[in-house]
C-alpha cells in the first residue's frame, strides 16, 4: 500500500497525527501521479493547505507545468490570498496550453473582487481563443446573468441549449434562459421556458419568476396559484406577498388581497414595501384607519422612502389633518428636496394654518410641475383669492378654465375678477 493511500485512510478515520506523518512519507516516496491524486482527494476533504503543500512540491520538480500553477492559484483564491493567486496566474504564458484555463480562473478572481470589466475581458479573451468551448460560453453566460446583463446572457444560453446542453455545473440552462427573458420583460418567451421546468427542479427563485411572469401576462388566476405554491414551499419568501395581493386586487378580490398582504407582514415586519402595499389595499377595502397604521409603520421603517412619505401625506390631506401633515413634512423638507406633489400638500397645510407666506412659496414651488393639474390649479386660485392677490388668482384661474371650461362657478369667478 502506498503512503498516499495510507494517509487518506488515516485522514478519513480522523487519525490526524498519523495522517500528517504519512503525508510527509508520501512526499518523500510516492510517485508524482499518486501525489497529484492525493492533492485532489485532500482538497475535496477540506484540507486545502495540505493540497497546496503537495502541489508546491510537484511544482518544484516540474516548474514548466502550468496546470500546477493554476491549481495553486485556485487554492490561493480559496484562502483569500488574491495577490499570490495572481502571481501564479501571471506565470502562465499566452502560448501555454493552460492559458485559456488561467484566463477563466483570473476572471473568477476579478469578479469576486468586484472588478467586472476586467473579469469580462478575461472571459472574452478565453472565448476568442476557444470559441467552440462550451465551458467558456457557460462561464460567460453566468457572468452576464450575475451582473444582470440578461440580453447577452440569453444569446449564450440559447447557443448552449441549441447544441443540446441543458445543464452545466448543476445549473439548469432552461431555467436560466426563462429567468433572463422575464428579467428583460419578455414574459411570453420566459413562460415558454419556465413552464418546461419540472416541479422537482424548481427552487424558490424560479417559482417566483414563473408566478411573476403569469402576473405580468395578466394571467392572474395562474399567478395566484403559482404564488401560493411558492408560499406553501417557502413561506419566508417575502417578495411574493405584494404580488399575490396585487393579483387578488386585479380580480377584484380585495378582502383576499388584504389577508394575503397581512400574511406577508407576519413574515417580514421590516419590509417597508409590504407595509406600503398593505396600506394601499386597506384603502381599497375602506379600512382608512388601518391604512394609516400601515403607512405610518412603513414610514417609520424607511423614513427616506418618498413614495411612502407621499402616501402618508396624502392620507393626512384627504382627512384634513393638516397639522399632522405639517409635522410630517416639516421634519423632512429641510433635509430632502420636496417634490411638487409634497409641496402642494404643504401649501394646503400652511394655508389651513394661516401661514400665507409659506403657503404661497409652496404653491409656486408646486406650480413648476403641476401646471396641468386641475385640482392643484383650482386650489391655488382659491388660495390667492382668499389672500386678496388678484394677479396670481387670475393666472391660475385661466389655466384651470383652459382645462375645465365647463366649471360654471369658476368661470363666473373669473368674469367677476375681470370687472375689478
Amino acid at each position: 500500500m502506498s503512503y498516499s493511500k495510507t494517509a487518506l485512510d488515516q485522514l478519513e478515520a480522523g487519525q490526524i497525527d498519523d495522517y500528517k506523518e504519512s503525508l510527509e512519507k508520501a512526499l518523500a516516496n510516492d510517485s508524482d501521479d499518486m501525489l497529484y491524486s492525493l492533492a485532489e482527494e485532500v482538497y475535496s476533504l477540506g484540507f486545502s493547505k495540505d493540497a497546496s503543500t503537495i502541489y508546491e512540491h510537484l511544482a518544484q520538480k516540474y516548474p514548466e507545468d502550468d496546470g500546477l500553477k493554476i491549481n495553486l492559484a485556485e487554492l490561493a483564491i480559496d484562502d483569500d490570498h488574491d495577490d499570490q493567486a495572481l502571481n501564479y496566474l501571471s506565470q502562465v504564458a499566452p502560448d501555454s496550453d493552460e492559458y485559456v484555463r488561467s484566463l477563466m480562473v483570473a476572471a473568477d478572481l476579478y469578479q469576486t473582487q468586484g472588478m467586472f470589466e476586467i473579469s469580462e475581458q478575461k472571459l472574452l479573451a478565453a472565448q476568442k481563443l476557444a470559441p467552440d468551448e462550451d465551458v467558456i460560453k457557460f462561464a460567460l453566460a453566468e457572468f452576464y446573468f450575475t451582473t444582470r446583463n440578461y440580453r447577452k446572457a440569453i444569446n449564450l444560453y440559447l447557443d448552449l441549449i441549441k447544441s443540446g446542453t441543458l445543464e452545466m455545473s448543476a445549473v439548469n440552462l432552461v431555467e436560466r434562459l426563462g429567468v433572463s427573458y422575464a428579467e428583460i420583460g419578455k414574459f411570453e418567451q420566459a413562460l415558454g421556458y419556465l413552464e418546461q421546468m419540472k416541479p422537482i427542479h424548481m427552487n424558490s427563485d424560479v417559482k417566483f419568476e414563473l408566478a411573476f411572469t403569469y402576473f405580468n401576462l395578466k394571467e392572474y388566476q395562474k399567478a395566484i396559484k403559482a404564488f401560493q405554491d411558492l408560499r406553501d414551499s417557502d413561506p419566508q419568501y417575502s417578495s411574493l406577498y405584494p404580488y399575490l395581493a396585487d393579483a387578488y386586487v386585479n380580480l377584484k378580490r380585495v378582502d383576499e388581497a388584504l389577508k394575503a398582504i397581512q400574511e406577508g407582514i407576519s413574515i417580514d415586519q421590516f419590509n417597508e414595501k409590504i407595509w406600503q402595499k398593505a396600506g394601499q389595499i386597506a384603502l381599497m377595502d375602506n379600512e382608512d384607519e388601518l391604512a394609516l397604521t400601515y403607512f405610518k409603520k412603513g414610514h417609520e421603517i424607511a423614513p427616506e422612502d418618498v413614495e411612502l412619505l407621499t402616501l402618508l401625506s396624502d392620507w393626512y390631506i384627504a382627512h384634513e389633518r393638516y397639522s399632522d401633515n405639517l409635522a410630517l413634512l416639516e421634519a423632512v423638507s429641510d433635509e430632502h428636496v420636496v417634490d411638487a406633489h409634497l409641496a402642494y400638500n404643504l401649501a394646503q397645510s400652511y394655508q389651513d394654518a394661516g401661514n400665507i407666506k409659506k403657503a404661497d412659496q409652496n404653491y409656486e414651488l408646486a406650480a413648476h410641475e403641476l401646471s396641468d393639474n386641475p385640482d392643484f390649479l383650482k386650489h391655488a386660485a382659491l388660495f390667492y383669492r382668499e389672500a386678496g392677490q388678484l394677479e396670481p388668482e387670475r393666472k391660475y384661474l385661466k389655466k384651470y378654465l383652459d382645462l375645465v371650461p365647463g366649471d360654471i362657478e369658476m368661470a363666473s369667478m373669473y368674469e367677476e375678477d375681470q370687472d375689478l
